[in-house]
């Protein structure tokens, strides 16, 4: 600022510098009875000539009632073209198969401007599958957005927490043992709504294990890792006592596949995503003053401690919900959100865009095992093949990082 004061007066033919104290200079020769001179002019106009400068460069802000946000043209622009990629994707995904149908009959058919016979193939055969790799990749990039923003670790997803191991063992252990409790479970709540239930338990004891007068990023993931360890330990006991076909079954779920979805199963998974979605909206604005730090967010008047206890929460019961329709899908929670933070170039994981690219991720991989293998493998494997990799490159870069400093 005080660079533009000076380039103004300079412009305005005055020589004296102005600094920190070139106010004061000019107020001291006016206290003194003297006229105001032109320099006392040029110091004025110049601050008022160079502040529209200073504005221009601070983001601008939109207020909407009691709600009020930042504008960022470049956000949004990739937001609408994840959202358009993610609809193509999804319609691709439908098309393919034994009975291919083309692009424009599938959104056609999706508008209910459809044939008779590609809206039996359509809706009744391929939506339940690929809605639920829509919803079940939407709920796991939100998740993976809220733990890494509430750790401020890029490490911290579901899968890292012990969230869906906790879901898999509970599932596992209906699947492998035989008795009357079991089959009384199965058969009355589901196996989803079990593994459901297990991973909300779990989740809620990596919390409760964490809390020491609040929630620190690093011990959260070394108790998430001890209960996850514990939970494959479990798993894995499960499966060698078990019986070799209730095994076969086991593994399959464990990897993580969206074969044989039915409608009841993607209808609850839909409405109690579209429920913690609007619950996460509705904290989210209070959530953005926590990333300065837990005593500026108090100072502004936000209740740091409740609205992180709400949000993990939230993650939790999304990471459950996703594991409860298609298994505990490996690192997509995890590479979602650092992928959308890189396209969005933002400083934190943004949830809209994090969802969105853990919908695109999940139906092309997917797509992928489906048509693009040789043989049709669980949309698993090809999320581990691409997850693996990146996790190692988060790691690699976060010890260059430390290196450097």
């Amino acid at each position: 600022m005080a660079r533009k004061v000076q380039e103004r007066m300079n412009e305005r033919g005055v020589g004296t510098d102005v600094g920190a104290d070139g106010g004061a200079e000019a107020g001291r020769g006016v206290g003194k009875g003297v006229a105001p001179d032109i320099r006392t002019d040029a110091v004025r106009d110049a601050v008022t000539d160079a502040a529209p400068d200073a504005k221009r460069s601070l983001a601008p802000g939109v207020r909407l009632g009691r709600l009020s946000f930042v504008w960022r043209p470049w956000m949004v622009l990739v937001t609408l073209l994840l959202t358009a990629a993610t609809f193509l994707v999804f319609c691709v995904s439908i098309g393919v198969g034994d009975f291919p149908i083309g692009l424009s009959r599938v959104i056609a058919t999706i508008l209910g401007r459809g044939e008779q016979v590609d809206e039996f193939v359509i809706m009744d055969l391929r939506m339940p599958r690929a809605l639920a790799g829509l919803v079940v990749g939407i709920a796991l990039g939100v998740s993976g957005a809220i733990t890494q923003s509430v750790a401020r670790n890029p490490l911290a997803s579901p899968d890292i927490l012990g969230i869906t191991w906790g879901a898999g063992a509970v599932a596992v252990f209906l699947v492998t043992v035989s008795g009357g409790t079991a089959t009384a479970v199965v058969s009355s709540v589901g196996l989803s709504a079990a593994a459901l239930a297990g991973g909300l338990g779990t989740g809620l004891l990596v919390y409760f294990l964490a809390w020491r007068r609040g929630i620190d990023g690093f011990r959260l993931i070394l108790i998430g890792i001890s209960v996850s360890a514990v939970m494959q330990a479990i798993t894995t006991w499960l499966l060698v006592k078990a019986d070799i076909r209730d095994v076969a079954r086991a593994q399959v779920w464990l990897v993580g596949s969206l074969d044989n979805r039915s409608w009841d199963e993607v209808r609850v998974a839909l409405w109690c995503t579209l429920v913690l979605l609007v619950v996460v909206a509705a904290t989210a604005f209070q959530f953005k003053p926590m990333h300065l730090g837990d005593e500026v967010a108090a100072g502004l008047g936000v209740r740091h401690s409740r609205v992180r206890a709400l949000l993990l929460l939230c993650a939790v019961l999304l990471a459950a919900v996703a594991v409860s329709v298609a298994g505990p899908v490996a690192f997509v929670a995890l590479v979602a959100p650092q992928v959308a933070m890189r396209l969005v170039r933002h400083p934190t994981p943004p949830m809209v865009a994090s969802g969105l690219v853990g919908a695109l991720l999940l139906i092309g991989s997917d797509l992928v095992a489906r048509a693009g293998l040789p043989i049709g493998l669980p949309v698993g494997v090809v999320t581990a093949a691409i997850g693996g990799p990146f996790l190692v490159y988060l790691l690699v870069r976060a010890n260059l990082r430390q290196t450097d400093r």
